[in-house]
């Protein structure tokens, strides 16, 4: 079985003037609220989700170590508690840096853990975007597809 990519999808813009079927989309990507973020694979459901809401959204591929950061500094359990390795222990997982991996390997899927909220609220980037937010990123704007980029903003919004 060939393990799928992981990706990191965080919403930039708000809901003002936007169309209800982005709206829906978002909601399905879990990044209802602006500088919310989630993990998913990147199956093809997910990509043409993210299409759709290319205008509203950015995203790209994390490294392991961006992925223990965002758990452990912005993750939460049910409850509002913050993740720590012995509730992740708890529930049945070595630890975050184990976590992180098998996340990133495309062995665990994010969504489907039990006891951890499928979302993480994050601060706004800190000293701000770099770049006009209402362009794509290939185009020296911040939204659509990073690639490898997305580590660089994530650890500015940590």
């Amino acid at each position: 079985m060939m393990s799928e990519k992981t990706m990191i999808v965080i919403r930039i813009r708000g809901g003002i003037d936007c169309p209800f079927f982005v709206k829906d989309t978002m909601k399905m990507l879990r990044v209802d609220r602006t500088n919310c973020a989630t993990i998913l694979k990147e199956t093809p459901s997910y990509l043409g989700m993210l299409r759709k809401a290319k205008d509203y959204i950015t995203w790209g591929e994390p490294s392991v170590e961006m992925i223990k950061l965002v758990l452990e500094k912005r993750g939460r359990l049910i409850g509002d508690k913050q993740i720590t390795d012995e509730a992740i222990k708890e529930l049945g997982y070595e630890g975050i840096d184990a976590l992180a991996e098998k996340i990133k390997s495309g062995e665990l899927d994010f969504s489907s853990l039990v006891g951890i909220k499928p979302f993480f609220r994050m601060h706004p980037p800190k000293k701000g975007f770099k770049r006009t937010v209402k362009r794509p990123f290939r185009d020296k704007g911040e939204l659509g597809n990073r690639g490898e980029a997305i580590d660089e903003l994530v650890k500015r919004m940590c």
